[in-house]
This record gives structure tokens, sequence and C-alpha cells, in this order.
């Protein structure tokens, strides 16, 4: 069909760039806004969905969605986490990022692709669990340091496994950032609720006691019992309370050395009510008086930039509780954080 008009449209020109007919390919698709050519992979990185893919892209890093919450114990709606992650990005694709922080541009540095999410469906969480194991170990057998995004904590559980698993038997121990310790017994009976992740990582051998760091825990929950299992079995952690006395540098210092006391590689798992509701309100179990935003993406960068980093995660996000997607742009930045400093590092 041809237009029965040839008469032009014409809006007067007030920019820098080309007019006319190369206007309309002025732009390539990483030149664009994430609105305008939402792809959704993270930051528009490559997809590479499975294994092969990742090892024919020679990726440093794989991008992995979890999204799962069947493990949730109040406020479901994190396996809304991964999409709300990838999409919270509102600007140019991934070439042009260049880290303030850091002065490294991660992308130019690192070799990062989006290996979508594990095939989850709902009602099934023991299988949930078990395909979320088996993405990421792809990943990491691969050659490619996962990232996972999910979903809540229970995640962490056969994720950290998987890794540990291609590892062996290099040790990997954990830094993990919380408001909670996650190391109950059970939650009502289960065993694989978001509540328990780490005890059952300790539990059936994955990661040793003496190598989990904890950072931020505050609130009313586990109880009296659960931190004398924990200390028990040789875990280290540091609560708010603590950060607010020493300061928050101090113990960021002291845990970062004892992350490297043990362990030959480092899995870090954000949980993003670690940080106050306040400033990460999209959350499941918000627990009042947490870390500043800018604190943990300061402590993310300095623990990512220190350690041999083998894996990592950042769970409960739940984009139906949060507000104008405050608390997945914290979610992506703490990604973007470890690129970042993980590319400093390399130089």
């Amino acid at each position: 069909m041809t237009d029965g008009n040839d008469r032009p449209f014409r809006i007067p020109e007030s920019t820098l760039y080309a007019g006319g007919d190369a206007e309309f390919d002025e732009f390539g698709t990483n030149d664009l806004p994430q609105y305008s050519d939402f792809r959704g992979s993270f930051y528009k990185v490559p997809w590479a969905l499975d294994e092969e893919a990742i090892r024919e892209a020679g990726a440093d890093i794989a991008i992995v969605g979890a999204p799962y919450d069947e493990g949730t114990s109040a406020r479901p709606g994190a396996r809304f986490g991964p999409m709300a992650i990838r999409s919270a990005h509102v600007t140019t694709g991934s070439p042009w990022a260049w880290s303030l922080q850091t002065e490294a541009s991660p992308f130019d540095v690192l070799t990062v692709v989006d290996a979508g999410d594990a095939p989850i469906v709902p009602g099934r969480p023991e299988r949930g669990l078990r395909v979320i194991h088996e993405k990421v170990r792809r990943v990491a057998r691969a050659g490619a340091v996962p990232i996972v995004l999910g979903g809540d904590h229970s995640i962490t559980y056969p994720s950290a496994a998987a890794v540990a698993r291609v590892h062996d038997p290099a040790r990997v121990g954990i830094v993990h950032f919380d408001a909670h310790a996650d190391t109950a017994m059970d939650q009502w009976g289960s065993l694989i609720g978001h509540g328990q992740p780490m005890r059952r990582l300790i539990d059936e051998g994955w990661i040793a006691g003496p190598n989990f760091v904890q950072v931020g825990l505050r609130g009313y929950w586990p109880d009296r019992e659960t931190f004398a299992w924990m200390r028990g079995q040789g875990l280290r952690w540091h609560t708010q309370v603590e950060m607010e006395e020493r300061g928050v540098e101090a113990v960021i210092e002291e845990a970062i050395a004892q992350a490297l006391d043990g362990p030959d590689r480092i899995y870090l798992s954000v949980d993003i009510d670690v940080v106050d509701p306040g400033m990460a309100p999209g959350t499941g179990t918000p627990e009042s008086g947490g870390m500043l935003g800018r604190e943990l993406l300061r402590a993310v960068r300095r623990i990512a930039g220190a350690v041999d980093l083998a894996g990592m995660d950042v769970v409960e996000v739940s984009p139906p509780y949060d507000h104008a997607e405050i608390t997945a742009m914290l979610a992506g930045n703490v990604v973007m954080e470890a690129l970042s400093a993980l590319a400093a590092a390399r130089g």
C-alpha cells in the first residue's frame, strides 16, 4: 500500500541529531530508554538461555530469574520479583553503563548475559526448588557466575547448593545480608520455607557453619534457641544494633575479614528487607530500623571487590507492596554495584 498523500509530516527541529529520513534509524536498540525498547533482559544484556549459549558467549556473569514465592510465611508476591527487577531500569541499555562509584564500565570489562528464568510452575514447591538448583548448576557449570533474582529467600537453598556442588572441592562460604537469620528448623512443619534456607544448607553439608557471615539482623525472630543452635554451628553474625554502635564501616570490614577466613569462594545473598522499609517497602516481611540503601550498596560494592565471588542472589522483592518501583530499582542497583566492583577489580 502506498500513501495517498505525499505531503510530509514536519515538526520544527530543536535537537542536535539527525533529521529527515535518517532519524528513523538514528538510535540503535541499546540507545533507547528501557520503556521504549523493552527486551526483557537485565540491562538489555543478550539472552543466553542454555548452557551451550552461555559457553558460546564466553559469559563471565549470567543473570538467572527464580520467580518463586511458595515459601513465604506472610505476604506473597516475590514470584514477580525477577520481572520487576529487570523492568526497573529505565534509562539506556548496557553498553553505556559507567559506574561513578568505581569509575568502571562493567559491560566493557565483563561479558554479562541473561540466562532467563528457571522453569517454575505454581503449586509444586519441591519441583520449583529442584529446577532452580538445576538452572543455577548449569549456569555455574558453563563457567559463568550466576546472579539470581528472587523470588523469596527459599531460593538461596537450591542456588547456593548448586554453586557449592559445581565448585567442590573448593570451600564456598556465604555472606548474608538480611533482617532475619533464616536458620529456623521448620515453618509450620515444612522444611523448605523462606525462614529455613541457611539451616538446610548447613544440615545437608553444602556450606559449613563457620563459613557463614550474616549482617543486619534485627527484629523479633528467630528465637533464643535458634541463636543457640547457630552459635553451636559456628555461624558469625552482626546485628543492626552493632552497626549502629560500632558504625557500618567497621562492621563491614570485619565481615569481609571473616568471609576471607576459611572459604575459598563466596556466595553473596542479599535479602532486600535488610534495608529499612522506608527505602524498600516492596518486601514480604519488612522490619523497621534497617540499613540505608546507600549503606547496602557500598557494602555490596566492597565485598564483591574483595572476595572471589562464586555466586549471588537478591531476594524478597515483592512488587505488589512496592511504591514507584523503588525496591525493585534498589535491587537492580545491588546487582549493578556487584558488577561494577567486579569490573573495577579486574581492571
